[in-house]
């Protein structure tokens, strides 16, 4: 792996939310047990280590487990900027706000560029957006 990818501690939610993100995104979600680590310091089918691969949006996750403080997302968005093609960012803007909370509607904003905010159901902060390409005037 040669770029940054979060690696976020959830609250016994890992197995889920990687499912769903592979559900919004594409890619896979591999997922390793503690029992599949051999760890006993939580639930056997707790997640040791989890991501997303294979699409546009890498991501790690794992159950915390003993004095790992689970994820808490304040000051930080995961930007989405230019990702893929306006449809799908809408897409994607639309699956991320199912069971989470619009912050900013994805919008054309007074400077031309389309874009918003929205906290997906297990607290991460997205900002997706796009600018529109001018037509090749050749």
């Amino acid at each position: 792996m040669t770029a940054l990818a979060p690696y976020l501690f959830l609250p016994g939610t890992a197995r889920e939310a990687l499912t769903f993100w592979a559900d919004v995104f594409g890619g896979t979600a591999q997922v390793h047990s503690l029992a599949d680590f051999g760890r006993s310091d939580g639930p056997p089918e707790a997640v040791a280590h989890g991501e997303l691969t294979g699409g546009p949006v890498t991501l790690f996750a794992a159950d915390a487990t003993g004095d790992q403080a689970p994820f808490r997302c304040e000051g930080l968005l995961l930007s989405l900027l230019g990702a893929a093609p306006p449809a799908t960012l809408h897409e994607w803007f639309a699956r991320l706000a199912e069971g989470g909370q619009v912050v900013d509607d994805l919008q054309t904003r007074p400077w031309g560029a389309t874009d918003g905010q929205v906290v997906d159901r297990y607290g991460l902060s997205w900002l997706i957006g796009y600018e529109e390409q001018e037509p090749d005037s050749r």
